[in-house]
């Protein structure tokens, strides 16, 4: 990772994750700024404007940013998603024109989850047709990360038989953003339902993969984030590791550092445990994605997995050393409590990942 790109993020956040949190709102200039500067999506090839990151640089960037705040990890995640959706999908005229915007200060949000359609991708209601030179999208789309704050909206719907995604502006006419206004964790990540009326776009915003099936479409592109995920409850357990171990070196119970007494050092113990088993899951995964290993999409499963759980287990035991500081609902390890437990939901539930992981095992038996 660049340290420098790093610092820069550390000085933007500075001590205003809690104040986002309690508004719900990242100040959008800021995001914009990242977004110029390429930081939002910094996968993105150099050809293209972008930071040209690895795999595992972008990786240990999203740590970092997921150890200030989660809510802008988050906005990471979903521009990331966008883009890694243009280049995989898009052909080379759209790679160029619709990636620009994305590292030079305009923001995107990803709509996959429905109503009824969450992790069972099979019962998505959303429909993209074409009409002339045009596309038609028709739907609605719950919970979608960053979504109130972004210029462009990447839909996934269904395309006759096979599946389809399209850039839409989140001003077109028809299109409807209604944020969600007081979510459990994330709080200020833009989370927004949508609803798109008889939206009509030029049809060059039709991405490729036309008539794929909506699952193969859809694991695509949530491969990137739920590697980003993971590496996002990295950076929640640094936090936590990192509040935990100063709390329970600079209190004294009972005549003696807080850390000495064996019970909150068992924690401690487990916290730093929880920590290396969901970087070295993350770092596997990247390094499976960065050689181009045909067992990339089970190992992104796993790492977000792993580091979900991991991430809500060490969070609760870093409450449990600050104990009442810890449950001041401003306090670091309080917000990583309400975090890392969503995190156990987005871009695939715990028990989602459990199946895919054992159809993974009984496909290879």
């Amino acid at each position: 990772m660049n340290d420098g790109i790093a610092a820069e993020v550390t000085e933007l956040v500075g001590d205003q994750a809690d104040h986002w949190d309690r508004t719900g709102l990242i100040p959008v200039e800021l995001l914009r700024k990242m977004s110029a500067d390429g930081r939002l999506c910094a996968m993105v090839a150099q050809e293209h404007g972008g930071l040209g990151l690895s795999s595992a640089a972008n990786g240990e960037f999203t740590a970092h940013v997921g150890s200030l705040c989660s809510s802008l990890r988050s906005v990471m995640t979903s521009q990331g998603m966008a883009a890694w959706a243009i280049q995989r999908l898009g052909d080379a005229e759209q790679r160029a024109r619709l990636l620009a915007p994305l590292v030079n200060g305009e923001l995107a949000a990803v709509g996959f989850s429905e109503a009824e359609a969450g992790s069972d991708v099979s019962a998505m209601s959303t429909v993209i047709r074409p009409d002339g030179d045009d596309v038609v999208i028709d739907g609605s789309k719950v919970w979608i990360t960053a979504a109130h704050y972004a210029d462009h909206l990447v839909i996934f719907g269904r395309w006759g038989e096979g599946g389809a995604a399209v850039v839409v502006p989140a001003d077109a006419p028809g299109v409807t953003v209604e944020r969600i206004p007081d979510p459990l964790g994330c709080r200020a990540a833009g989370h927004a339902n949508i609803r798109l009326e008889s939206v009509r776009v030029p049809a060059g915003q039709m991405l490729g993969g036309v008539s794929m099936p909506l699952s193969l479409l859809v694991t695509v592109v949530l491969a990137y984030g739920r590697m980003s995920v993971g590496w996002g409850c990295v950076g929640i357990l640094r936090g936590c590791l990192s509040e935990a171990g100063a709390h329970a070196r600079s209190r004294s119970q009972f005549g003696k550092p807080l850390g000495e007494h064996q019970l909150v050092g068992r924690h401690l113990a487990e916290l730093l445990v929880s920590e290396q088993i969901a970087t070295r899951a993350c770092e596997h995964a990247s390094r499976r994605w960065d050689d181009g290993e045909p067992d990339v999409v089970t190992a992104t499963v796993l790492a977000k997995h792993v580091s979900a759980v991991q991430a809500a287990k060490g969070a609760a035991s870093a409450v449990q050393v600050l104990a009442s500081a810890g449950a001041d609902n401003s306090h670091p390890v309080a917000r990583a409590y309400r975090d890392a437990k969503l995190m156990e939901i987005i871009e695939g539930s715990n028990e989602l990942c459990q199946v895919l992981l054992a159809e993974h095992v009984l496909s290879h038996s």
